[in-house]
């Protein structure tokens, strides 16, 4: 088996590795490590993307129909794995570009298509989702949030927690239930600005701006909006998360991190052999991750059926960053508060969010169980 890019590929790979030494400012090391949610950080990112649109590689994995190029998925992950290592200077971009274009391109109307897709592609619009809810986090069967028809129109009211660039976002990917029966729920393309809606933020660790309550008040959703028939929100939900779970090669950025905390280590008497130990079980976790997230990939750019090995990866993804984020807390904690290199800590922060986000650690652990191993556990996605 033969893991070296093509020609093609390297290609890729280089436009974009120059394409970020000519477009991200020397302080980019700075604002990467404020929250991703931020404003500096998602301003940027309204500049750089249409940039990055401009160069052909923003959404080249997408048809040439819908302003892509046709290019295989292997482009959308060498230049995903360049831009996450680099700290993601696209910001809310990715959910655009990785799945709610894609999601809309196969269940949106012509209306819908027209109206967001364009937009994406040119890379200014900002997008949340609404998926987790207090009571039942990222068990999307245990949804409450209520979108009810009053003959002409829908009436949404519940709420939905830890959502990301809500504070922001012009528009929400959101879920509710259209029916008391347990599957009837639905996804709507929901605008920000509608009366009834009120984001707070939540304060955490991971930096202001990234996390968020979203509370539904009588907010008025036309019929227009419903992304997909009634009631028909699974099928949708898992095309999309599909996309998302493996979406963000996160393993990029760990890999930078435990390149360069092991470099500080050389450099001193404390890379022992404890340390070193530690170092090649942290690499050989990032790597095991890659691969599964490529075996995703090459199902999806061969057009396969998706399989388990989808949320075995995202789980795999989740453990390489906390096996990375301990190396560091165990052999250079000291690098979290140095103004030396700043993504250490932004990778930090971010592998903290990375067992909440795309369904907790424990909900694709559940999805393994069952899809993998044939075993009866029913709830999630």
């Amino acid at each position: 088996m033969n893991f070296r890019w093509n020609p093609e590929q390297a290609a890729v790979r280089e436009k974009i590795r120059v394409f970020l030494d000519e477009n991200l400012p020397e302080d980019w090391d700075r604002i990467a490590s404020l929250s991703p949610g931020s404003r500096a950080v998602t301003d940027f990112s309204l500049k750089f993307c249409p940039k990055l649109a401009d160069a052909g590689l923003l959404v080249s994995h997408w048809p040439v129909e819908f302003g892509g190029s046709g290019a295989s998925a292997w482009d959308h992950f060498i230049i995903g794995e360049q831009l996450w290592e680099a700290g993601e200077p696209r910001g809310p971009q990715y959910y655009n570009v990785n799945w709610i274009g894609p999601t809309i391109m196969k269940y949106g109307t012509e209306e819908q298509k027209r109206l967001h897709l364009d937009r994406m592609r040119r890379g200014n619009v900002i997008w949340c989702q609404g998926f987790s809810e207090p009571s039942g986090g990222s068990d999307l069967a245990a949804l409450r949030t209520r979108a009810e028809w009053q003959g002409n129109h829908y009436l949404i009211n519940g709420s939905k927690i830890w959502t990301s660039y809500a504070r922001l976002a012009e528009f929400c990917f959101l879920l509710a239930r259209t029916s008391p029966e347990k599957r009837a729920i639905s996804v709507f393309l929901l605008p920000m600005d509608r009366p009834g809606i009120t984001v707070r933020p939540i304060q955490s660790v991971v930096g202001d701006g990234d996390f968020h309550e979203v509370f539904f008040d009588n907010v008025e959703v036309h019929d227009s909006e419903r992304l997909g028939a009634e009631g028909t929100g699974w099928d949708v939900v898992r095309y999309a998360l599909n996309y998302e779970r493996v979406g963000i090669p996160r393993y990029a950025l760990a890999l930078r991190t435990l390149q360069r905390v092991v470099d500080a280590l050389m450099q001193t008497d404390e890379f022992t052999p404890v340390a070193r130990q530690a170092a090649a079980s942290s690499y050989a976790a990032c790597e095991a991750a890659r691969f599964l997230v490529y075996e995703v990939v090459d199902h999806r750019a061969r057009s396969a059926p998706s399989t388990g090995t989808t949320s075995m990866a995202r789980y795999a993804i989740v453990t390489a960053e906390r096996h990375v984020a301990d190396f560091v807390l165990d052999f250079a904690p000291h690098l979290f508060v140095s103004d030396e290199d700043p993504m250490i800590a932004t990778h930090h922060k971010r592998a903290i969010a990375a067992g909440i986000a795309v369904g907790a650690a424990e909900i694709q652990l559940n999805l393994i169980a069952r899809d993998v191993l044939g075993l009866g556990v029913s709830r999630g996605l």
